[in-house]
């Protein structure tokens, strides 16, 4: 944010790919509102983007991570561990026994956890 001599008006600048721009530039308006609400009044007038390499800037130091960040899954107890590989036991393909056996430490170690 860049305030003029007057401290009223301010421009806002967001760093954005260049594929993201366009969305962006059609979405300004709704932007400038929702920013302009946090502040409590119109204190941005002009958003300006400026379009970077996907790495950004500082000759491609910096990445932009696009992805949110997985959540990290806490070690199931043993015993749910066991009976979920052993609900997923008959099933053949590999891919879909693990997604099963996941799925079932999820389930009950939620279920587990709910209980004590």
């Amino acid at each position: 944010v860049s305030f003029n001599s007057t401290g009223l008006g301010a421009t806002l600048t967001l760093l954005t790919t260049g594929p993201e721009a366009p969305m962006l530039e059609m979405q300004k308006e709704i932007i400038r509102e929702k920013v302009n609400t946090c502040y409590g009044y119109n204190a941005i007038s002009r958003i300006r983007f400026t379009q970077t390499g996907p790495k950004g800037f500082s000759n491609g130091r910096i990445v932009f991570n696009t992805k949110p960040m997985p959540k990290a899954r806490p070690e199931p107890e043993p015993a749910v561990a066991l009976e979920a590989a052993l609900a997923a036991e008959g099933v053949e393909d590999d891919g879909l026994r693990r997604a099963l056996e996941l799925l079932g430490r999820n389930v009950l170690g939620k279920t587990a956890s709910s209980k004590g």
